[in-house]
């Protein structure tokens, strides 16, 4: 689930939750807002914690080190003949 699924879950949970006056007789649709806002909330919260691995501030980027700068160029061996 992406951070823009749980945004549009948080979003239609929302409405449903709070500004649909309409009564089906089985279900209760403020309750079923109320699951979307959830699982939405949810869902971000994960979403979000993927992505903080991808940021360029993040811990354990595992990059290359740079070159060292106090080690002598190598020698080279002269070629046998």
């Amino acid at each position: 689930m992406t951070t823009a699924t749980s945004l549009i879950l948080i979003a239609v949970g929302a409405i449903l939750a709070f500004a649909v006056s309409y009564q089906v007789a089985s279900i209760s649709i403020q309750t079923v807002g109320a699951i979307l806002i959830i699982v939405g909330g949810i869902g971000l919260g994960i979403s979000l914690l993927t992505l903080a691995g991808y940021a360029p501030w993040g811990a354990g980027r595992g990059g290359t080190a740079p070159p060292p700068t106090n080690v002598a160029p190598p020698t080279v061996a002269p070629p046998t003949v």
